[in-house]
């Protein structure tokens, strides 16, 4: 008779810093080891890893916000969360001098951008009364802003960004997660955990929480060793990553990131940039 294996989750994980984290027990003993047995890991872009839940290569994911409307078969995995209370550095909207928020007709996004791209057109549509045109575009400012009056650059090239601000006098860069917070008194909220329920054939839904969450908390308790991780695959210095994971970026899934998410969803709807949504959460 053959042998049976057990049918491990493809998870579809994004490859930059906010996440770590959260994937500290997917990479370092001793529980990667363990979690091999349930779990396959590869990484990805933001906009890919929707992309992928879309067509079945993958079974869980960090899932932006904005994309969940168009992935009715996914179901939040409560626990985790990338959000940030107010300031998160790593979402930044450059716009050329002399000009405005409510004045700019064209934006540059980064192609990888899903989530940050709605979250601009809300922001634009209900507090500014500007509806611009968005082109894709590879993560590079200074095309971007040759093509553009304003580039919407996020993850690891607007941290490597800030480090350069010299080079872009006059031009005036806003932190998207403060806007938000600024206008509507929540916090920023960029990607869930959402997971194909019927893909949970040999994990149940508890002990996907439970795995997800204490990956979350032996992160959250190794920040130093994640930051020895990161020096070599982003020139920024070791102090902004410690404090871009200890104080931009939040972690965790709680009452007020619950009312933000519902917030963005209601402000989307309200202004046409995506459709109405609720978000349904895994039950244990």
């Amino acid at each position: 008779m053959p042998t049976q294996f057990p049918t491990r989750l493809r998870i579809a994980a994004i490859s930059f810093l906010n996440p770590a984290p959260l994937l500290y027990d997917f990479e370092h003993e001793p529980q990667a080891t363990k979690l091999r047995d349930r779990y396959s890991l590869h990484y990805t872009t933001p906009a890919q890893c929707a992309e992928q839940l879309s067509n079945g290569d993958a079974d869980l994911g960090l899932v932006p916000i904005g994309a969940l409307p168009h992935l009715p078969h996914l179901t939040t995995v409560p626990g985790c969360v990338i959000a940030s209370p107010r300031q998160v550095r790593s979402i930044q909207v450059v716009v050329k001098p002399g000009m405005a928020l409510h004045q700019i007709r064209t934006v540059a996004a980064d192609s990888a951008s899903r989530s940050s791209v709605a979250y601009l057109q809300i922001i634009l549509r209900a507090f500014y009364a500007n509806d611009p045109v968005f082109t894709k575009s590879p993560a590079a400012l200074a095309p971007m802003l040759q093509s553009s009056d304003a580039a919407l650059l996020i993850g690891d090239p607007a941290l490597l960004a800030l480090q350069d601000l010299d080079a872009y006098p006059g031009h005036t860069w806003y932190d998207l997660a403060t806007l938000w917070n600024q206008h509507t008194g929540l916090p920023w909220v960029a990607a869930v955990w959402a997971v194909n329920p019927t893909a949970l054939t040999e994990t149940s839904p508890t002990k996907l929480i439970e795995d997800l969450t204490n990956s979350r908390d032996d992160g959250l308790t190794h920040i130093d060793t994640l930051v020895k991780d990161w020096q070599p695959r982003i020139a920024v210095p070791p102090d902004t990553i410690r404090t871009y994971l200890t104080k931009n970026i939040h972690y965790d899934l709680d009452s007020d990131c619950l009312r933000a998410i519902a917030e963005f969803y209601r402000l989307a709807a309200e202004t046409a940039v995506l459709p109405r949504y609720n978000l349904p959460l895994l039950a244990t």
